[in-house]
């Protein structure tokens, strides 16, 4: 003997039934099988809200009545050949017209009891069971229909009875005992009590009736054939590489289902569990997919994290006050007051000091818990014993399940990380003495993310997904945006990363997108986004909520950069290519650290120094390992380097300029490197880096630009270079009469800092710098006489580009 039961969607329509026929035709000629069926999909719902509308004197509920009995005939007229209709159809009819009989004495009465209710909805699956006979008549399959309202007796817990087995077992046994037939059809979901009123076992109470009749039978197997190829690691509709589970636990799936497994219903485990009855969860439309196997006792090399699932629309409700401490009694006070309220607490947590306890419920009962519970304490409340009842509503539970946790240290450790590293901040903490689950309760807006993150950290230990939004798109944008196309498959098979840009934008447009962009052509993609405006960016990119997030500004903007503490705030990492924030005010650089660090993300500038170089993550390394530094002197211009190795009196000095300018060593502003100011920016942020409070008008700046060098536009700052070709000329040939060179330095020591032109003899570490490189010298105490030296290409989109990414890479790999 064997029970297969077929969910709403497997009889959803009449190809879907032809389904459930072959089936269940199959499964008869290997053993006697009972077939459970839930009511067409969506109909139970429609019952409910025809009868509710009667309830509130709402007419219309007779054409709602009308659409569900048009629907089942259609199904008839599919499903039967014409000369096996008539009956079917007869009895179609009797059933809607009994529906619509109840509905017009509700809508007389202006009020729909629990106990009409069960009435009204039960005719969902009568139905649907009937319709599965007739069917399997017009084939000619010897079958028998059984009415579980004769078998399964309950009491009269209308919408969510309790099943008396003493008599349900026997009816049950009598039944198909005393009937000779290898097939049998029920309707699921439906009962009734002793004295034959109707019940229902409870929305998903179709599996708790095939695993009554499985239990009551001795079954070899139940079989619940579903839209779903078994069990899964994780909501597919939430998580796109859910995989099913072959084979779990009893109590997994126990658990799995409490907290919102939606393919089980969470009572269907229990008769057959008590005998050890396996339990297969199976796909109607890929009845080949192997599906899911419940058993006692899975093979112990099975994954050690077996599933992920979440119930939303949670309430979480606590009572704290010192007046708890050491007072026996306050949970079972709490306790009694809910259930007299019939309020089912779904997680409870208690502080190990007992002075708050939690309780979490549906958002549908909070009013009532609410009530309860502030009756029941109302006079601790008063005495001031007792805080009042704190109520946080819009949360939601995401549990981590699987039997192996308790032998694994650990997993909480991995849990609990894994979330906070993406601002997933969690309001309460349940673990199941079992050790079998681990819960967290979270904002709901966070489900999706937090379910995404744990199914990667747990499940996809192949791949991690990287979400990367890139605000500037020119040279520099545009030569990261090639780099990160090429590098697509090597960092997938050696990182194991699947970086993919979901936003870009421009001083003129952004565009977002979830499902990433196309790195080869995503031009006509920013063209059709929305007008740039950053707040609107940055809102719908958190809204979004996307897990592993990194926000990267190759911009020269202050605005952006006024943007970052938002991102910063909600575990987004910033990667700046960008100056401006960490060589602003010293308490806005320090505050974006804070924020990187409180929130449990990153914020990188390695760019801002050096272009690719490794300086900023060099000097980290020293502070790290427990060095100070005392001294820098660097070349941080490969700007200015450019100009001064290039410039020899045979062009102008405009001209070589102009050079560099073309070549893209300069920003589109020069003055911004000649001036000094940009230099002074990046000594500020070493010794900032270096542990020293100093802000940009400490920095000491010997400029050696004429002052009517920065009047007017650029196209006036090259005249007027023009103009002063005597003064440059007249720098580099007090240089050379000496043998030196020209070089614009910047220096750190004795937390003082400064920038300016200065001319080297060749023994000096920064003589011999060749065309755009930048070089640096620490002066620490484990470097002493002779510097640690970096040096390299300081400029240049390709470099620049490199060294974002190398950032991009940190920020996700931290």
């Amino acid at each position: 003997m064997q029970v297969l039961k077929f969910g709403g969607s497997s009889v959803a329509t009449a190809d879907n039934i032809k389904r459930v026929l072959a089936l269940a035709h199959a499964a008869a000629q290997r053993t006697p099988t009972v077939v459970v069926v839930s009511a067409l999909s969506g109909v139970t719902d429609a019952l409910i809200d025809a009868g509710r509308r009667a309830a509130a004197a709402d007419a219309s509920y007779r054409e709602h009545l009308q659409v569900l009995e048009q629907r089942h005939l259609d199904v008839v007229r599919s499903l039967l050949p014409i000369t096996g209709q008539s009956a079917v159809l007869s009895l179609v009819k009797t059933y809607c017209n009994e529906l619509e009989s109840i509905c017009d004495g509700v809508f007389a009465l202006g009020e729909l009891s629990a106990r009409t209710l069960d009435r009204l909805v039960s005719y969902g699956e009568l139905l649907s069971s009937r319709v599965v006979a007739a069917a399997l008549a017009a084939q000619d399959t010897p079958h028998q229909w059984l009415d579980s309202r004769q078998l399964i007796r309950t009491d009269a817990h209308y919408g969510h009875a309790a099943v008396d087995f003493t008599t349900t077992n026997p009816q049950i046994q009598a039944a198909v005992s005393g009937a000779d037939a290898a097939l049998y059809v029920a309707p699921g979901f439906v009962a009734a009590t002793h004295d034959g009123s109707t019940t229902t076992l409870g929305r998903g109470g179709s599996d708790y009736t095939a695993a009554i009749f499985a239990g009551a039978l001795g079954a070899e197997q139940l079989e619940i054939w579903t839209d779903v190829s078994g069990m899964m690691t994780a909501d597919p509709r939430l998580v796109r590489h859910a995989r099913p589970i072959p084979r779990i636990s009893y109590q997994e799936a126990m658990e799995l289902s409490h907290f919102g497994a939606k393919v089980l219903y969470p009572p269907t485990i229990q008769p057959v569990m008590r005998q050890g009855i396996p339990l297969w969860i199976k796909n109607t439309f890929a009845p080949e997919d192997e599906g899911t196997l419940v058993e006692v006792a899975p093979p112990a090399h099975q994954a050690t994290v077996r599933g992920l699932s979440s119930i939303g629309a949670v309430t979480l409700l606590r009572l704290e006050g010192g007046g708890m401490v050491g007072i026996p009694g306050f949970s079972r006070r709490l306790f009694a007051a809910l259930a007299r309220e019939q309020v089912n607490v779904i997680l409870i947590t208690q502080s190990s000091s007992e002075h708050s306890i939690s309780v979490a419920v549906n958002k549908a009962d909070a009013a009532r818990a609410q009530q309860a519970a502030d009756e029941e304490f109302g006079p601790e409340i008063s005495a001031g014993r007792l805080d009042p009842l704190y109520r946080e509503d819009d949360l939601a539970i995401v549990a981590l399940v699987g039997e192996q946790m308790k032998d694994h240290p650990g997993i909480s450790g991995r849990m609990f990380g894994a979330l906070g590293t993406n601002g997933i901040n969690i309001r309460a903490i349940a673990q199941g003495s079992s050790e079998k689950n681990i819960s967290t309760v979270i904002r709901q807006q966070d489900v999706r993310k937090a379910i995404n993150v744990l199914h990667e950290t747990f499940f996809e230990a192949t791949t991690r997904q990287v979400n990367m939004v890139l605000v500037g798109v020119g040279n520099v944008g545009r030569k990261l945006l090639d780099q990160l196309a090429r590098q697509q498959t090597w960092l997938r098979e050696k990182l194991r990363l699947n970086l993919r840009v979901v936003g870009l934008a421009n001083s003129s447009r952004f565009v977002l997108d979830e499902e990433g962009l196309d790195l080869h052509n995503w031009k006509p993609a920013l063209e059709a986004g929305q007008p740039m405006n950053l707040t609107e960016l940055t809102a719908e990119l958190l809204a979004l909520n996307l897990r592993n997030t990194v926000f990267v500004d190759v911009t020269a903007s202050a605005d952006v950069a006024a943007g970052y503490a938002p991102l910063l705030a909600r575990s987004v990492a910033v990667v700046a290519c960008n100056k401006v924030a960490a060589s602003s005010a010293y308490a806005e650089y320090a505050r974006l650290k804070a924020l990187a660090h409180d929130f449990n993300t990153q914020f990188l500038f390695e760019t801002n120094v050096g272009a690719g170089l490794p300086v900023i993550g060099t000097l980290n390394d020293l502070l790290r390992s427990g060095d100070e530094v005392h001294h820098i002197e660097a070349v941080l211009s490969g700007t200015l380097n450019f100009v001064f190795n290039n410039y020899d009196g045979t062009r102008s000095f405009a001209e070589v300029v102009r050079q560099a300018q073309d070549e893209g060593y300069t920003e589109p502003d020069p003055r911004l490197d000649l001036t000094g100011v940009d230099v002074a920016r990046k000594i500020l942020i070493l010794a900032r880096e270096s542990g020293r409070t100093l802000e940009m008008s400490d920095i000491h700046n010997d400029s050696f630009l004429p002052a009517s060098c920065l009047e007017g536009d650029v196209a006036a700052f090259y005249e007027q270079l023009a103009v002063h070709e005597p003064h440059f000329r007249g720098l580099y040939d007090a240089a050379a009469a000496n043998g030196q060179k020209l070089r614009f330095v910047a220096s750190y020591a004795d937390d003082k800092a400064r920038v300016g032109l200065q001319s080297l003899a060749p023994g000096h570490d920064l003589y011999s710098l060749q065309g755009k490189d930048n070089a640096v010298l620490f002066y620490t105490n484990r470097y002493v006489e002779q510097p640690l030296v970096i040096k390299g290409a300081g400029a240049g989109a390709d470099v620049t580009a490199s060294g974002v990414f190398a950032d991009i890479l940190r920020a996700v790999q931290s």
